[in-house]
């Protein structure tokens, strides 16, 4: 009996065996299709998550920059530092390194515009996105090119 049923058993693997042929070409077509796709959709978005947090980084690095100058002039009797450079490492900037990161270049460091009392500060994301802030403005955006005579962001 139980030899019967091993050759049953044996029979019937054997045929599966021989009618299995594993994927066709096109199965495989459609899925590299598929991933191409998807590919194509991903890749796109994730450079423009990581533009978006470049970005968001150089505007951290502003503002840290406005408060850090604040804070000297009111420790200073309302003295600006000559550059930002200049100001201690006690009011919490580290300028950034600017080649490579978050910057297009040295060039692209935030720099500090003085008009008398007021000042402005502009950067250069590796994005091309120039960011400013002044104590006149009172925000951090997105967008500027300059700093007015007046100290005001102009676009």
């Amino acid at each position: 009996m139980i030899s019967c049923i091993m050759g049953g058993l044996n029979r019937r693997r054997n045929s599966l065996e021989q009618n299995e042929k594993g994927f066709t070409l096109i199965e495989l077509l459609v899925v590299v299709i598929i991933i191409g796709i998807l590919a194509a959709i991903a890749i796109p978005v994730y450079l423009g998550i990581q533009n978006n947090a470049k970005d968001s980084a150089v505007k951290s690095d502003v503002a840290n920059a406005k408060t850090a100058i604040a804070a000297y002039a009111t420790d200073n009797n309302g003295a600006l530092p000559a550059s930002l450079g200049a100001l201690p490492s006690k009011y919490g900037y580290v300028a950034p390194a600017g080649t490579g990161g978050n910057y297009t270049s040295a060039t692209g460091l935030p720099t500090l515009t003085f008009t008398g009392s007021a000042f402005c500060i502009i950067a250069t994301a590796v994005t091309g996105t120039k960011i400013g802030a002044s104590d006149i403005s009172g925000i951090v955006s997105s967008g500027t090119t300059a700093c007015s005579a007046g100290g005001v962001l102009t676009p």
